[in-house]
């Protein structure tokens, strides 16, 4: 059984008041607090380790070099993959699929007729993507008059696999999709996805955003060929986050930017790049933050996971039975395989208005289209009201956050 209650003192900013209530913090699908640790950890860095890495023979740059590698190392681990040169830091999961996006337009496949003979590139996402996972794409394939092929779902959010199968006949360049729905909660079945997109020969994209903070994660077992992730998500600071490749992949694809750090060396006629990771790691990187993703990692790992899976589906499942008791309320995602989050609205009352009510009665909740407008188009809502629970969060809190609920439905009404 977890401590909660020895948990949540890791965490003051959960210890105050907002609108003079007890502040309850059900917007982690955003961003998850951060533990003591992890802030300690990384001004500790500020305050004794600060240099600038892979560049001095003096002892601090030498020191800070280590640190930063060793934390690489400890997220290889974390996730499973088979070597720490297959992770990547960067600014977290948009900067991640951006690099792919990029990286890939210049591969040969999107420069000449891919070995289907179509006439133009094409990548494969679903109907259930953030941003993040479809703008990079789309705005990519425009480029070269290609086709951004699009995986449906039905209304429970549950996506449509043999469509999936039909378009994997199309002979996309690259399968991009989301581990766990940002808006939904479905629990993708990546690993089977991963397998059919395999068995055609085409690479697959995780992005595990929503996945990485709420449920063990191993690349291997997968098999996936890049994981894409966000350290703010998982407890860590903001501004880093992670991009795992398949080293064979990552050897083969091109640079992402230019700079320090990536080169091995440098004339005016001519350029050559570093090794993994590094030739994807130009310039000075956040050596702080990248610690502190080390320490999350390791804040995580003093728990015992199974039991923060069953913790948040506890309540997860006790937020679900207590709203469907409100009237007119309606749930945007009812897939059997749900995780982390609740996404609702409730007849003739706008998303934000409820947000605004909840919030003044201490409840921190998310409103809106939450970066995925075609998941609201195709649900036919101008957004939702979104619960997301941590491993900090009680069974308490979900019966304060009901309760508001239903008073800003009856005042609205």
């Amino acid at each position: 059984m977890l401590n909660i209650n020895e948990i949540r003192t890791q965490f003051p900013v959960l210890d105050q008041q907002v609108y003079g209530k007890p502040l309850v913090y059900l917007d982690n699908a955003a961003t998850t607090q951060k533990p003591l640790c992890v802030i300690e950890r990384e001004r500790d860095y500020y305050l004794h380790e600060n240099c600038n890495i892979h560049r001095g023979v003096h002892y601090l740059s030498q020191k800070a070099t280590e640190a930063y590698e060793h934390a690489r190392q400890t997220v290889a681990d974390f996730i499973h993959a088979k070597e720490a040169r297959e992770v990547v830091f960067t600014r977290g999961t948009t900067e991640s699929l951006n690099l792919l996006a990029t990286v890939f337009e210049h591969m040969d496949c999107f420069v000449v007729p891919p070995r289907n003979d179509a006439r133009c590139p094409k990548v494969l996402i679903t109907a259930m993507e953030h941003h993040s996972n479809l703008v990079p794409w789309q705005q990519m394939v425009q480029r070269h008059n290609g086709q951004l092929l699009v995986v449906p779902m039905d209304d429970r959010g549950v996506l449509d696999l043999d469509r999936y199968e039909e378009l994997l006949n199309e002979q996309p360049q690259i399968v991009s999709i989301t581990h766990v729905s940002n808006v939904l909660g479905t629990v993708n079945p990546v690993k089977q996805m991963v397998k059919m997109a395999h068995e055609h020969g085409i690479p697959v994209v995780v992005d595990g955003a929503q996945s990485i903070a709420h449920h063990p994660i191993d690349v291997q077992d997968l098999d996936c060929d890049f994981f894409v992730f966000s350290g703010h998500k998982m407890y860590a600071p903001m501004g880093i986050g992670g991009l795992y490749g398949k080293a064979e992949w990552l050897e083969k694809l091109p640079p992402y930017q230019f700079g320090g750090e990536m080169v091995d060396t440098v004339s005016f006629e001519k350029t050559t790049f570093n090794v993994l990771p590094y030739k994807f790691e130009a310039g000075t990187p956040n050596v702080g933050a990248a610690l502190g993703l080390e320490t999350a990692i390791q804040f995580l790992q003093s728990l015992d996971r199974k039991a923060v899976e069953q913790h948040e589906a506890q309540l997860l499942q006790a937020a679900i039975q207590q709203l469907s008791k409100i009237e007119g309320l309606r749930f945007i995602g009812e897939a059997e395989q749900r995780s982390g989050l609740v996404s609702f609205i409730i007849d003739g009352i706008h998303p934000y208005d409820l947000g605004t009510i909840i919030d003044k009665m201490g409840v921190a909740v998310r409103t809106g289209h939450h970066c995925a407008e075609p998941v609201m188009t195709r649900f036919g809502i101008p957004g939702t009201v979104r619960a997301s629970f941590a491993l900090y969060n009680t069974m308490d809190e979900v019966e304060i956050f009901v309760k508001a609920v239903k008073r800003a439905a009856t005042m609205l009404r």
